[in-house]
């Protein structure tokens, strides 16, 4: 079994399901490690995001396409990205700020036997 990037917790999974019924389209999301809320994780309407040619697609989220920007996954190759949901204000363009909450991104290590079997990242 290959091992995934990226996952969402449940409430993730209930807020994408809440901005997709509020905007009545698909999203996606994107983590560039720069500017706003620096290294936190973006939900954005598919379209509304113009993906680099460099981006690496690092699978997806509750049928969300996850991508991460090239420096940033260089640096965090290494790692899983559990994507949840705390209360709060980011100051980033995500979708969901309005909503008084963020989605965030927590990180952790591969495991020897993880990284074995991690899945194949797609550059677009």
């Amino acid at each position: 079994m290959q091992t995934k990037r990226v996952q969402s917790t449940q409430k993730a999974n209930e807020l994408i399901d809440k901005l997709r019924e509020k905007h009545g389209c698909e999203l996606m999301f994107h983590q560039s490690g720069g500017c706003c809320d620096g290294s936190a994780p973006m939900c954005f309407e598919v379209g509304d995001f113009m993906v680099g040619s460099r981006d690496v697609k690092l699978g997806e989220i509750h049928g969300c396409e996850f991508f991460m920007s090239p420096e940033q996954f260089e640096y965090m190759k290494n790692t899983h990205l559990t994507i949840d949901v705390v209360k709060g204000r980011g100051s980033s363009f995500s979708i969901e700020i309005p909503l008084g909450v963020r989605f965030i991104a927590v990180s952790r290590l591969f495991t020897k036997e993880e990284q074995k079997n991690l899945e194949e990242i797609e550059i677009d």
